[in-house]
């Protein structure tokens, strides 16, 4: 019964009900070490405080730091931020690429990934992954991973952030023995591949004087529309919207504006946007300037996948030189760092994580070109997409529109692997057809083995039989066979593979990358991928899969993940 004296909080009961002294703060109190930490890595607290879209790249500085990511500074990190700490954690344990660490355990000295995508299971990643933990000590983490965007290196692998081509166990053991060493300032440093052109080589060749005429207005804005409108270049990422016409739908929108780049390039099979990046990154930022400028966007936010450590370094310092010694007035731009997410190349879901938050595709209407970035009309593209503005600019729309073969019309950088004798990107004309393409820009088929099937469109793009091999390639000439030509990641099959393999490996990729938010996804690829391993597959079944995920999937990764699964049993019914 109250007598009437006040109530003193803070008793050993009133703490054991949950309750709490005046002025303390809800949840786990962050302990002034790890605040220090913390604050180390991020910076002193803004008077406007810290950026929430940030959240992301504070994670990726503490998980670097750290070698993975503690509790005690994910506490004193919401606390920097003014966030709850539940928003940092389902944003820390999204992501495949932020190690969380119990308690005060250290995480391992140093992380080996080894690719199992398709063309690196066919070049012995298994072998490799079972070999590997004997030579590399208990201090390493040896870990499977999805495609790691170097198939034309396989079997590839990821030692830290120091890419390994043509990966043997000794190999790979020696190169976690040698960053081992290294200081950690120099870990995964690389130098440039042969043929780089760097800012000032590119601009003594006349490099950003298109730009430069865009932006200054000395070209008008409506000619350069038509001109991409007239070339008929498609959205190279994938989705193949046609570019004139979303640069015009996105300025005809109300500002502010922005431009989100996307080069996640998570599909297997896929890896031309590093070659040109590692090669060229200038062409690509010229042409990410004239859009910007034609858009009338404020901002550029490019987003690389966070295997591509060597691009990111270099895009770094080629943006500094750029900024440096501008050709005209530039946007606000900022690099962003992916975390290991293939679902982020969906690109809602790759503005959710520029925001900040997890990777999970937006439902539509409304579309990003209408509310994307920040709840803005944004612009985004592909990096290729944007590699070839500037060339239609200065040799004309026809040029490109000009290079087709068999009836089409354009120029694609295919991403060929597998069992071909010269893997890598070819740069073909449009329409090209894999028996062409594998005869005249690959040197034909790897010694010993014969055409027996492809895939032409990556994990998503489906499978086809060697007498389809005369289809071209190209948007809507392949789905009609079922198939589809995406980001034209091409990976050949000889007569010792077997179709029924690589849609098992396509399924077990599509279940370990699906984002969860949605049941048919989420609940699908699994239950497939466990069908898919029996002796017989159970075709009733995964025919009732395929429909639920096709239809009721909320983004492109589950609408797309039967497709692999749906050609096998059309073409390849003998083996299943």
């Amino acid at each position: 019964m109250n007598d009437g004296a006040p109530t003193v909080l803070g008793t050993a009961d009133d703490l054991r009900r949950g309750l709490r002294r005046a002025g303390q703060l809800k949840g786990r109190q962050p302990q002034e070490g790890a605040l220090q930490e913390v604050r180390a890595l991020i910076g002193p607290r803004p008077a406007e405080g810290h950026r929430r879209d940030l959240l992301i790249e504070y994670l990726h500085r503490l998980n670097d730091a750290w070698r993975g990511l503690h509790e005690r500074h994910l506490v004193a990190l919401a606390r920097e931020m003014n966030i709850p700490m539940a928003e940092v954690m389902e944003v820390a344990s999204f992501y495949h690429h932020f190690d969380l660490l119990p308690g005060d355990e250290p995480g391992a000295a140093l992380t080996v990934r080894v690719c199992e995508g398709l063309s690196c299971e066919m070049a012995g990643a298994r072998d490799l992954l079972a070999r590997l933990p004997s030579l590399v000590g208990r201090d390493v983490r040896v870990v499977a991973a999805p495609c790691i965007g170097r198939c034309e290196q396989a079997p590839a692998a990821l030692v830290g952030q120091v890419a390994v081509p043509q990966a043997t166990p000794e190999v790979v053991a020696q190169a976690a023995a040698n960053e081992l060493q290294r200081p950690p300032a120099q870990c995964g440093a690389a130098g440039a591949p042969a043929g780089f052109i760097g800012y000032r080589e590119y601009r003594d060749a006349g490099g950003y004087s298109t730009a430069a005429a865009v932006v200054n207005c000395e070209d008008d804005a409506e000619d350069v529309l038509r001109a991409m409108e007239h070339s008929g270049l498609r959205g190279l990422g994938g989705a193949g919207f046609p570019a004139g016409r979303k640069w015009r739908i996105v300025r005809g929108q109300e500002g502010p504006r922005f431009m989100a780049v996307n080069i996640d390039e998570g599909e297997p099979g896929t890896f031309k946007d590093r070659f040109w990046l590692e090669r060229d990154p200038h062409r690509f930022l010229e042409g990410m300037l004239i859009a910007a400028q034609v858009v009338g966007t404020e901002a550029v936010y490019i987003y690389l996948r966070d295997e591509y450590h060597s691009c990111r370094v270099m895009l770094e310092s080629e943006l500094a030189a750029l900024q440096a010694d501008p050709p005209c007035p530039l946007p606000y731009i900022e690099l962003r760092r992916g975390a290991g997410a293939y679902i982020c190349g969906e690109e809602s879901a790759m503005i959710e994580s520029i925001e900040g938050k997890r990777g999970e595709p937006r439902l539509r209407p409304p579309y990003v070109a209408q509310v994307g970035l920040f709840g803005r009309p944004t612009l985004e593209h592909n990096f290729e997409t944007l590699f070839w503005v500037r060339d239609i600019l200065e040799k004309g729309p026809e040029w490109f529109a000009g290079a087709g073969r068999n009836g089409r019309s354009g120029l694609r950088s295919f991403s060929v692997s597998g069992r071909v004798a010269q893997p890598g990107v070819k740069l073909a004309p449009a329409g090209i057809t894999l028996r062409q393409l594998v005869d005249e820009y690959c040197g034909g088929m790897a010694p010993g083995h014969e055409l027996y099937a492809y895939l032409p469109g990556g994990a998503s793009g489906g499978i086809l039989p060697a007498r389809l091999a005369d289809v071209p390639l190209d948007f809507d000439t392949l789905q009609p066979h079922g198939c589809f030509i995406g980001s034209a990641a091409i990976i050949v099959l000889g007569q010792h593979d077997r179709a029924r393999d690589a849609a098992l490996n396509m399924m077990r990729f599509f279940a370990h990358e699906s984002c969860g938010q949605c049941t048919p996804c989420r609940v699908g690829t699994a239950k497939a991928a466990q069908l898919m391993e029996a002796p017989g597959w159970d075709n009733a079944t995964l025919a009732d899969l395929n429909q639920v995920m096709a239809d009721a999937s909320i983004c492109g990764l589950g609408q797309a993940a039967p497709n692999p699964v749906r050609c096998v049993q059309d073409y390849f019914a003998h083996e299943i």
